[in-house]
């Protein structure tokens, strides 16, 4: 079998889905082969010459291969004007090597300008026309000696962003080789099959749609294994783990599926029901000590939704050894002083925290579970401990108004010492919701795989307001405006960890 991960997305480290198939499938004596193809298409798309001739653009193509040794060197990320410089005309030589047919693209999104993602039909434009995917270059050389020896092939389709490019992969497969059985899974794909007036549009284009942990269903398939394969960590020795655009091996791990909080108001997990099943956390520190010494790891990436509390204590008796970050919920625990030391020593170096607003009202309307007080001692405790903390703001929910929001701009003000990044985004309503239909559902994108809605909001807050606030009001603050300029631009909290003076120890 086959197993692609396929463009765009951040090619800061190795993709964890489809390293964790392979694990379970080489387990049960069932060959596969990875491809990276986001990372190989985006160093494939980087050797192409621009058709542009203005000065920037052939300074960039020229530079490339310096600035790609930058980006693998630990020591651009102690200088951001250096950083932004590299990481700026990387994204120009890709920019232009990628110009025409509508395409735009950067490091971290890819934008077309009659199809969209989230239309069915322009998916399969995509595969009718894989010729003028700005990949094709490269998957048309690329996939046929792959293809020989494997009768299927799977592909991990997480983001909207990789959705064109992977059905133009596909539409060039069942062209070429009709008999290939396709197969679909990731997040998106998931996300998809959640809506309860899923019927895949897709017919004899893709053979199999998997939703949700692939491991059980892909087995099956492959004639393998029943149901409940025993598992195994994931296996990253196949792909090029020196090429990724970060200085050393960034180690993905995934120590549970779903969100052990599940609480909260207007949350994707809860809408797509995702049930929470998480490995034993003495299974994770054997995983995290183990992988880290065969891949040479510089920094463990911890993809949860939330590290429950049990993992972080585990992880503070049984260092891995590694620097490590990944998302955290506020809870009591953070807000222990001590606690934060002890994390900081087992190597955390930055946890992104989904705080979403500063005002007390809209964090129990949206059933967080947490007060402004608690949030306000674990942020000073971060910073005293040197733990870097990337904070996350949702602007526009239901519960809030014009005064609330300006609630959170004081918070933010009042803890800026303490926030290293912010990530601010604008309030989407999931389609299919609890609370969706009592605010309205107009589709949010027009297209029948739209996940989100538009909603009247009871407040008359709605997004162009929103909107106005952020840019004129919340960013011009002197004091919020110098952490937004500390955000690594393209890559955001995939590189945040390695900035400045939170990342002391690093693996030549």
């Amino acid at each position: 079998m086959l197993l692609i991960f396929p463009p765009l997305a951040k090619a800061c480290e190795p993709p964890a889905g489809i390293a964790r198939l392979a694990a379970s499938l080489a387990f049960h004596d069932i060959h596969c082969h990875l491809l990276d193809a986001n990372l190989e298409g985006q160093l494939w798309l980087l050797d192409r010459p621009p058709t542009a001739t203005d000065t920037w653009s052939r300074r960039a193509f020229k530079g490339r291969s310096a600035n790609l040794a930058a980006l693998r060197n630990r020591v651009t990320y102690q200088n951001y004007d250096r950083y932004s410089r590299v990481v700026s005309d990387l994204g120009r030589a890709m920019a232009q090597a990628a110009a025409g047919n509508g395409v735009t693209l950067g490091l971290a999104d890819y934008h077309h300008d009659s199809l969209s993602p989230v239309r069915s039909a322009d998916l399969l434009t995509a595969a009718r026309q894989p010729e003028l995917n700005p990949f094709y270059g490269y998957f048309s050389q690329r996939l046929p000696p792959l293809l020989e020896g494997d009768d299927t092939v799977g592909f991990s389709l997480n983001y909207l962003s990789q959705a064109l490019c992977t059905f133009a992969m596909v539409g060039f497969i069942k062209t070429r080789y009709p008999a290939k059985r396709i197969i679909l899974g990731g997040g998106l794909v998931t996300s998809w099959m959640s809506r309860p007036d899923w019927c895949s549009p897709f017919g004899s284009l893709v053979d199999e749609l998997i939703a949700g942990p692939g491991e059980s269903p892909l087995l099956t398939l492959l004639g393998g294994a029943p149901a409940t394969p025993l598992y195994t960590p994931p296996d990253y020795g196949s792909l090029p783990l020196g090429d990724y655009f970060s200085p050393g091996t960034i180690l993905p791990y995934s120590a549970a599926n779903g969100c052990y909080w599940n609480h909260c108001s207007f949350c994707p997990e809860s809408a797509e029901g995702n049930a929470y099943h998480p490995l034993p956390v003495s299974q994770v520190v054997a995983d995290l000590r183990l992988m880290g010494r065969q891949t040479n790891t510089t920094l463990i990436h911890l993809l949860d939704n939330a590290v429950s509390p049990a993992l972080l204590q585990a992880l503070i008796r049984e260092p891995p050894g590694i620097p490590w970050y990944g998302f955290a919920r506020i809870d009591e625990q953070l807000a222990d002083g001590a606690f934060c030391q002890a994390l900081h020593r087992s190597g955390c170096v930055m946890l992104k925290l989904g705080l979403e607003s500063g005002d007390q009202q809209v964090l129990d309307r949206m059933n967080k579970g947490i007060t402004v007080g608690m949030a306000s001692r674990v942020l000073n405790n971060l910073a005293a401990a040197g733990i870097a903390v990337y904070c996350y703001l949702l602007f526009g929910t239901p519960g809030e108004n014009c005064d609330a929001a300006l609630r959170t701009r004081d918070f933010v003000v009042r803890h800026a010492g303490a926030i290293t990044c912010l990530n601010l985004a604008l309030f989407n309503m999931p389609l299919f919701g609890t609370e969706a239909s009592h605010y309205g559902n107009d589709p949010f994108y027009e297209g029948d795989l739209s996940l989100y809605t538009r909603f009247r909001h009871p407040s008359g807050w709605d997004r162009a307001q929103v909107r106005t606030f952020i840019e004129r009001d919340f960013k011009r603050h002197p004091a919020i405006a110098a952490i937004i300029r500390n955000d690594p631009p393209q890559f955001g909290s995939n590189h945040a960890a390695l900035m400045g003076g939170h990342f002391p120890t690093f693996r030549e």
